[in-house]
């Protein structure tokens, strides 16, 4: 019954003193000095899918009748939601993130918060926030998923998602919708794709690194082009995926297989003909470099390469190199499989 108590008195919170409508602004106000939390040595935690995680919050000090509330800022629509509030002696956990989260609570200053088995929706903004009557303070860190952001289209051609399909194609690969961050950065490592797609915000870029005719022309900088929002229902595009590291492996069964006969070789082996998203991150974390076309699980045909060769597609770069979508019917290929 306490527990219940002391729990549901988190939010009794005081109301802000009103302001003067007439008065002027004097200039831009001074940062509010951190009276209780720590200022992070490192506001941003890198991790990778399926490590735990911790993001520090240690306070300086125990004010009186004082509460932590930890919450994650969501990208796609800048809600934020409540993951767990403690009062150091008592807590309680919020939402979808509640089976995967606790208090580290190494000793009696210490609210930071650990994550276990990261997932790819766990990227993006936390805030932890001390909530002590008129004194409120908090300190924001960034959690960052080491990972690769593919273009992705589906087998009747180019623009063909609305947002939601994109996000939901983006899930079947084993991926999920990019972040303009992650888009960014893929850019400025090399990423160069003519085709505009959705992001995890619902805005339409795409990422050019040699101006060229039919890319805007060859007068227009390169950098992150961008549509701006658009109608998630009406609009549609490709789609920017993002994926991070695989806990399992990726691995090529030759042969001059049909689509079926593939997925049936990767059942044989006890294991799964591979998505999209899944031979990205083979490609990306464990290097994985073949010459060799494939079946995957949406039907199309890709080989990783990591070491640009004149034999392997002649390109200069390393990438996924893409068949497309052959029919379903041609022995040509072998397959990729993956196992967990």
């Amino acid at each position: 019954m306490h527990r219940l108590l002391l729990l549901g008195c988190f939010w009794l919170l005081a109301a802000p003193p009103a302001s003067g409508i007439f008065q002027r602004p004097t200039g831009t106000p001074a940062p509010l000095r951190l009276q209780y939390l720590l200022e992070p040595l490192h506001p941003t935690v890198h991790t990778q899918r399926g490590a735990t995680a911790t993001l520090p919050c240690v306070l300086r000090a125990l004010p009186h009748n004082y509460r932590v509330k930890w919450s994650k800022v969501e990208p796609a629509n800048y809600r934020e939601n409540i993951i767990i509030i403690t009062n150091g002696l008592y807590h309680k956990n919020y939402g979808p993130l509640s089976p995967r989260v606790r208090l580290r609570h190494s000793h009696r200053y210490d609210a930071s918060l650990t994550i276990t088995d990261v997932a790819l929706e766990d990227e993006g903004r936390y805030r932890c926030q001390l909530v002590n009557g008129l004194e409120d303070e908090s300190i924001s860190l960034t959690l960052h998923l080491e990972g690769v952001v593919f273009p992705y289209q589906p087998s009747n051609g180019r623009y063909k998602f609305n947002y939601h399909e994109a996000k939901r194609a983006c899930e079947q690969q084993d991926s999920r919708l990019a972040t303009y961050q992650q888009l960014y950065k893929a850019w400025t490592e090399g990423l160069d794709w003519c085709n505009a797609g959705w992001i995890l915000d619902g805005t339409v870029h795409y990422p050019i690194i040699n101006s060229r005719e039919p890319c805007g022309g060859r007068l227009l900088l390169p950098g992150v082009r961008t549509y701006g929002a658009r109608d998630k229902q009406k609009d549609r595009f490709d789609a920017f995926c993002f994926t991070s590291a695989l806990q399992g492996q990726v691995y090529f069964i030759r042969g001059h297989l049909n689509f079926k006969e593939a997925g049936q070789a990767c059942r044989n082996h006890g294991a799964a003909i591979a998505k999209v998203g899944q031979l990205y991150s083979a490609w990306k974390f464990s290097q994985l470099d073949r010459c060799d076309g494939g079946w995957l699980a949406d039907g199309s045909v890709r080989y990783p390469i990591t070491i640009p060769r004149e034999r392997c597609g002649g390109l200069p770069d390393p990438g996924v190199r893409s068949f497309g979508f052959p029919s379903k019917e041609m022995r040509t290929y072998g397959t990729y499989c993956f196992v967990g």
